[in-house]
């Protein structure tokens, strides 16, 4: 077999890989559990990380960020989008960057604390970049479907410490990306060494 024909087989098997984590990652965004407690009604807490994730530590970063945006792009064109892409524009924000930071420190440190660090890492990457996407990108474009009046009103609503939209960043998106965050890496290294064979060059 001959160079060009291994090269294409390779990139058909890479192909084949993502768009099955993409998949899953997709079918994981239905199953969501809302977080009454810290974050808004249209806040909700899911899994759908965890294939970007593995995508990303078996094959790489960029393959993470090419899952993250299929998963996405299938959710609008599949199930369609309440927020005018809005909330799918943070979920790959914020999903690319877990992927991004973990599975480049993993990469360097492949051990069982190597894989604690750089989960540990990413999710506080995710969590701080959540926090200045939303700020500044996200809530704002999102207060164009809602007013943002209300969206301040369903914070205020969970504790009286919200009171307009930075408060919102601090007493609601920072405890819900870390509560999601560390959520997507226990289970992460539940199933990592069982599943990853089937993912890696």
């Amino acid at each position: 077999m001959n160079k060009v024909n291994t090269s294409t087989m390779i990139r058909t098997k890479d192909m084949t890989k993502v768009a099955m984590l993409s998949v899953i990652g997709f079918v994981l965004m239905y199953f969501q559990l809302p977080l009454t407690f810290v974050a808004p009604p249209f806040m909700k807490l899911d899994i759908s990380d965890l294939p970007v994730l593995m995508g990303a530590f078996t094959m790489g970063p960029v393959y993470g960020i090419i899952i993250a945006a299929l998963k996405n792009l299938m959710h609008i064109i599949f199930k369609g989008t309440m927020t005018a892409g809005v909330g799918e524009l943070s979920n790959f924000i914020i999903s690319s960057t877990f992927a991004l930071v973990s599975s480049y420190i993993y990469r360097k440190h492949r051990s069982y604390k190597g894989a604690v660090l750089s989960m540990t890492v990413g999710v506080l990457a995710m969590t701080i970049l959540a926090m200045i996407s939303n700020y500044f990108v996200v809530f704002p474009l999102y207060g164009k479907v809602m007013p943002m009046e209300a969206i301040i009103a369903m914070g205020s609503a969970i504790t009286p410490k919200i009171t307009g939209l930075f408060t919102m960043m601090i007493y609601s998106v920072l405890p819900f990306n870390l509560i999601k965050g560390f959520t997507t890496s226990a289970v992460m290294m539940l199933v990592y060494k069982k599943i990853s064979p089937l993912f890696k060059n």
